[in-house]
Order: C-alpha cells, then sequence, then structure tokens
C-alpha cells in the first residue's frame, strides 16, 4: 500500500483536512454505525484522570495547546527526542518518556536488544473495561484476580527495586552522612536539637513536627538533606567513593552506570538485580560448587569441563540433575513431600506477587503525594498527610513518657488476649458490609486520588488525545552511552566539598581511572566454536520451520498465520501516530486510529488502496485489551538466541460483544496499545 496522500499534520505546518490510507477508507470508516452512547461516555468523565486529562491548565506544554480542527497533530513521532520541546507543562521530557518507557511492556529478544539498553519495568499488559469508576477515583489499578505469571513476578520486583530498595539505600546514605560528623554543621545541628529535645521530654512532638514541616513545604528537604549521588557515597563512612560502574554516568542508580536517557541506569539495574537473585537460587538448586571442580593442573588447558555446558543456565531438571550425578536416580517415586510443597508454593505466587506490586505502589503513591507531578494537584496532597499527623501531634504534646509505655501495652494486652472477639466483629462486619477493607484501604481514604506512576503516566496520554496531540514515544538507545560522567557529575555538591572534599578526591571518584579506560582483551573461550556450530544449526532449524509457515497459513492453519512476520528483519518503519504497521490474519495491512468520524474508532485494511477496511471497531467498544506475543516464551528465548533479530508481538482486542481481533507482527504494538487506553472513556482494570 502507498504512502497516505495526506499523513498526521506535523510539528509547525497547517493543518490539514484529511489523515488516513485514502478517501475511500476514511468514507467507509464515517458510514459506520456508531454507539449513541459514546459522546455522553466521555462527557461524563467517571474518574479523576479523565478529568484532569480534559481540564484547562495553567502551565500548558505542546501536547495541551489548542491545535484546531486536525485529526491529530504529530508533535515528533519520528523526529529527534532534542528538537522536541516540552510536551507537558511542568514536566521535563525525559521525565515524561521515563514513565511512559516504563509503563510499556517490553518484549524484546531476551539474548539481544538492539532498541534498547535498558530493560524497563514491564507493567502494562493486559487491561478489562470496568463498568463504574473505582473507590479511588482512578482506573487501572491491579485487579484481585489478576493472573499470575513468572513475567508478572519479574517486572514487579524489578519495579520494587526501582522504588523500594533505591530510595531505603538512599536513606541509609543520608543517615551515614550525618553520622559521619563530615558535613560537621549540619550534623551539630541535628544532635542539638534532638538532645534538647530529649532534655526538655519533648522529643516526638520534635520529630512528628519535623515530619510535618518536610512534608509541606518541599524546600525544606533539600535544605535540610542537601542531594548528593547515592552512587557516590559510602554506606560505612558517610563519605564520598569511586561508583561501582567506575564513573558518575547517573545520580539516582546506585552503581553510578553510564545512561544514554534518564532512568536508563536503574532500570538495568533492576533486570540484573533479578537475574542475579534467580541466578543463585538455580545454583543452589543445581548444587554449583566450584571448589569441588576437578583441577586441570594446566592453566588454559583445554578440558571435557571447558566444553560443557553450565547447568545454571537451565532451570529445569536442575534439582534432579544434581541428585543424578550424587549417584542414581533421583527416588521421585516415594517422595511424598515433592508435590505438596510444590502445590504451597505455587498456591502463594499470586499473593505474593500481589503484595509486592501493592508494597511498589504504595511507595509511588507516597512519593506522588510528596511530590506532585503535573497536573495533579500539588498542595492537595501533602495538607492531608501534614493533617493526619496533627492530632498524633497535638496528643504527643500532652502525653508523657510514662503515658506512653502505659497505653501501648495495654493495646498489646487486648490484641493478644482478645482474639474471640476480634474473629467475631470480623465476621459481622463481613456479613454485613461486604467490602468494607476496600474501604479503609489507603489508596481510597488518605491517598484518594493521588496515583501510582502508571496511573499518572495514563493521565498524560490521555491529555495528549484529549488535546489531538498523541504523546510522541520515548526515544531508544542505538548504542550503549559512552564510559564516562555525564555532563553535571560532581556539580551543586558544594556541601560536600565544604566540609573537607577537595576538587581533584572529587574529579577522581566522578570521572573513570585513565588506566582502566581501554578494556582488557577477552580471553580466548574454549567451545566457542562448538557454541557457534549449536547455534547456527539451530538458526537454520528456526529458519526452516518458521518458513514452512506460509504454506501452512495458506492452508488455513491460524497458529502459522498468527506467526508470520514475528521475525524483523529491519529497523522499526516510520509510522504512527495513525498509522501502525501489522498483519491480520497473516496478511500484510495498516492499523488505523481515526478520530474524523462520530466517535474514535480502530480499523484495519490491506496494503490496497482501494478496498474497503477489513474490520473496524468504535473505540468506546473496546472491552479488553492483551499484549500477546509473537511466540511462545520456550521459542521466543531460542529464535532471539539463535537469530539475533527482535520479534513483533501482538494484541488482542476484544469488544463488548466478545468479538476478537488479533493483530499480529505490530512493530510500535506498545505505542498503539497506549492510544488504545489513552483515547477512550473506558475506566480501566489491570490484570
Amino acid at each position: 500500500m502507498s504512502a497516505p496522500a495526506e499523513g498526521p499534520v506535523p510539528l509547525g505546518t497547517q493543518p490539514q483536512s484529511t489523515i488516513g490510507p485514502s478517501i475511500e477508507v476514511h468514507q467507509a470508516l464515517h458510514d459506520m454505525e456508531e454507539p449513541e452512547m459514546v459522546e455522553a461516555h466521555e462527557e461524563e468523565q467517571p474518574t479523576e484522570s479523565h478529568i484532569l486529562a480534559n481540564a484547562d491548565h495553567e502551565e500548558k506544554g505542546l501536547a495541551q495547546l489548542d491545535h484546531g480542527n486536525v485529526e491529530v497533530r504529530d508533535l515528533g513521532w519520528n523526529e529527534d527526542a532534542q528538537a522536541i520541546p516540552e510536551l507537558v507543562g511542568g514536566l521535563p521530557n525525559e521525565e515524561l518518556w521515563t514513565l511512559i518507557r516504563r509503563f510499556n511492556k517490553v518484549l524484546e529478544a531476551t539474548f539481544r536488544s538492539i532498541k534498547k539498553t535498558a530493560d524497563p519495568s514491564k507493567q502494562m499488559y493486559h487491561v478489562k473495561a470496568l463498568p463504574e469508576a473505582p473507590l479511588g477515583g482512578l482506573d487501572l489499578n491491579i485487579a484481585d484476580e489478576e493472573e499470575f505469571s513468572p513475567d508478572k513476578l519479574r517486572s514487579n520486583i524489578e519495579r520494587l527495586y526501582m522504588t523500594v530498595i533505591v530510595g531505603v539505600v538512599g536513606l541509609g546514605k543520608h543517615i551515614a552522612r550525618l553520622r559521619s560528623w563530615r558535613e560537621r554543621n549540619r550534623t551539630i545541628a541535628f544532635a542539638a536539637v534532638y538532645f534538647v529535645s530529649w532534655a526538655l521530654d519533648f522529643l516526638v512532638p520534635t520529630i512528628i513536627a519535623f515530619l510535618m514541616v518536610l512534608i509541606v513545604h518541599p524546600p525544606a528537604r533539600s535544605y535540610c538533606f542537601p542531594p548528593a549521588p547515592i552512587a557516590l557515597i559510602d554506606r560505612k563512612t558517610g563519605g564520598i567513593k569511586k561508583p561501582a560502574a567506575g564513573v558518575l554516568g547517573s545520580d539516582n542508580s546506585l552503581t553510578g552506570a553510564p545512561e544514554k536517557h534518564q532512568g536508563e541506569a536503574v532500570e538495568q539495574e533492576a533486570s540484573n538485580f533479578v537475574n542475579s537473585f534467580t541466578s543463585i537460587a538455580i545454583s543452589s538448586a543445581a548444587g554449583k560448587h566450584p571448589q569441588g571442580d576437578p583441577h586441570d593442573g594446566e592453566e588454559g588447558a583445554s578440558s571435557l569441563e571447558s566444553t560443557a555446558p553450565d547447568p545454571t543456565n537451565l532451570a529445569t531438571g536442575a534439582a534432579e540433575a544434581k541428585d543424578r550425578a550424587a549417584g542414581g536416580e533421583p527416588n521421585t517415586v516415594h517422595d511424598k513431600t515433592k508435590e505438596p510443597m510444590s502445590a504451597a508454593m505455587w498456591s502463594k505466587t499470586r499473593p505474593v506477587m500481589h503484595a509486592v506490586a501493592d508494597i511498589a505502589d504504595g511507595w509511588e503513591r507516597f512519593g506522588n503525594a510528596l511530590s506532585p507531578t503535573a497536573p495533579f494537584p500539588k498542595e492537595k496532597p501533602r495538607l492531608k498527610l501534614a493533617a493526619v499527623l496533627a492530632p498524633v501531634l497535638l496528643v504527643s504534646i500532652f502525653t508523657s513518657s510514662y503515658m506512653f509505655i502505659k497505653m501501648n501495652t495495654l493495646f498489646v494486652g487486648i490484641g493478644f488476649f482478645s482474639d474471640p472477639l476480634i474473629w467475631r466483629t470480623l465476621s459481622y462486619l463481613n456479613h454485613e458490609f461486604p467490602h468494607w477493607q476496600k474501604l479503609l484501604e489507603i489508596r481510597n481514604t488518605l491517598l484518594k486520588g493521588v496515583p501510582t506512576n502508571a496511573q499518572l503516566t495514563l493521565t498524560l496520554l490521555r491529555i495528549g488525545e484529549a488535546n489531538k496531540a498523541p504523546l510522541p514515544p520515548p526515544p531508544y538507545s542505538g548504542v550503549p552511552p559512552p564510559d564516562a560522567a555525564h555532563a553535571t557529575a560532581g556539580q551543586d555538591l558544594e556541601h560536600l566539598e565544604a566540609e573537607g572534599v577537595s576538587e581533584a578526591e572529587m574529579a577522581a571518584a566522578v570521572h573513570p581511572d585513565a588506566t582502566t579506560q581501554a578494556a582488557p582483551a577477552p580471553k580466548k573461550q574454549h567451545g566457542r566454536r562448538l557454541l557457534a556450530l549449536i547455534k547456527s544449526s539451530t538458526k537454520g532449524t528456526v529458519e526452516g520451520i518458521l518458513g514452512t509457515d506460509r504454506l501452512k497459513a495458506a492452508a488455513g492453519a491460524e497458529h502459522a498465520k498468527n506467526r508470520l512476520g514475528v521475525l524483523k528483519s529491519s529497523p522499526d518503519p516510520i509510522s504512527g501516530p495513525i498509522d501502525f504497521p501489522a498483519r491480520f490474519r497473516g496478511k500484510k495491512g495498516h492499523a488505523y486510529i481515526t478520530t474524523e468520524a462520530t466517535s474514535p474508532a480502530l480499523s484495519w485494511t490491506t496494503e490496497r488502496e482501494d478496498i474497503d477496511p477489513v474490520f473496524s471497531i468504535a473505540i468506546a467498544d473496546i472491552a479488553e485489551i492483551k499484549k500477546v506475543g509473537g511466540l511462545g516464551w520456550k521459542t521466543k528465548l531460542v529464535v532471539g538466541w539463535a537469530t539475533s533479530k527482535d520479534i513483533a508481538d501482538g494484541i488482542l482486542i476484544v469488544d463488548k460483544r466478545g468479538d476478537k481481533k488479533q493483530l499480529t507482527a505490530i512493530a510500535l504494538r506498545d505505542e498503539l496499545f497506549n492510544r488504545l487506553v489513552a483515547i477512550g472513556g473506558q475506566v480501566w482494570e489491570a490484570w
């Protein structure tokens, strides 16, 4: 199919009257029957996210301006990211793209990723429309019946690392700085206030009042706790040190590794954190013990050990392999513990996954309450948090330490000896008010209206859609960042230099050592030729199997049709925000999102210009959107390793009638998903 006669309006050009594949396709879309409820549903604005997306904001970026009577305004989907002005008022583009990148689910080949140097936290897989808005006023909450998968558990652990673990480590390093007396004036001030309050028996009110000041007045945070790169501070001494990466390439990561775009270093750390944990677990199951390996006697000598595969890379059967190596077959027939233990562990996977997600969500909500991001209110969440502490402050002023201990021991005793009364009370509440626990959740009370990062990102995407200016996708790193300190490394750290850190020491810690700049030549690895032979053989087998899919698809095999075009041999084509190259039932074509009709619609047409859409779904009729892989996860591992090619994945769309449409081999799958969840008035729930 040739390029459309008129595309989305580029930045800085005059609006065009038509956009899309052809006049015939658009006419067919206009003539479709549209649901009568669409406009009323959008006007209702069921959640605070929808309200904020359609509000008139005081501080406006490019995506919040009135772009006139156009289909969409292209804000730079295929432009250099550095040339794009600020898209959302009060939010730098780098922070916006970090949110969007982490919102997306990246299903790249495990062993190779051409587009990205970091593996962002994977959040949005599967969403379903709800009939009404949730209690908290924001949609995209995690469903109680969310399906468990190891990949979701991995993504939640990565989120836990990037939010909770990094935050706790940063807090610990602030404490280390205070305790070290290296920043003497600050430590003296804290110590003086602490011991004077202790002497006057006023310590608890002082701490609570201090917390209230930090909550309500953000500048007090940087004044009392001057920021410093996490990787630059020694957690034991509180002084500066050389970052673990050997250079200060990023300020918010624990290693200080270089990054091309904001947030990539900590995202890569999170991925490696999970990989390392998994490697340790598999090594334990396999009984890996290098100290017990036979000694070669001659360094570099070829041996069977050098060519044998590492069993720690194979999770399946690792423990059984260990038992066989110890002598004999593992006695699984009389092992009455294996099945019960396996069932018990897997039965707890979903609650554990939910617990990890809830911790990460709670941390993100508190962070967004203390430091709100536009367009969410800035003062209201902080005042609510401070108001909760106000009664505690008042009570603490008139409560002596004796009364405090006396009341706490009373509550402990009541909680310990009132078990029958507690259970009867809970049974009554469960019977009379089945959802009383939901009403008391912190997201529906104290933090009502405060978003998680995913809810914040969805609101930002909705702002672009409401103004006919879809937010462009985040830029991707094509090559690794240079091994050098970032442009502002070591700057704005006068509070450290004033306490005895010389400029030479700072420069030595921030910049890489000249002697280690050149990477050492890799040692020759025995077995590389054998591995290359296996890889080449596997590649031929994979390409042969995938090559037969065309014959199977021609014979009508649906699975073969869905696999056509999944291997991407070239970079992503230039397309979007309207046109998304995709396949439907194996045929090449394009998915289009149009908004000129009575209501927005998603349609798919083949590459021929003179043909009507094969199908079209009104956006308001979409009830479920699910990201699906182009290949199964095991096949993806093999294909990604053997062919070194990216795999194009797909989307499954279900409408209100239950009809399903699956688009496959979508080069811009995440971008299409983001537009579909943001453009309509649906209230989504994450599954």
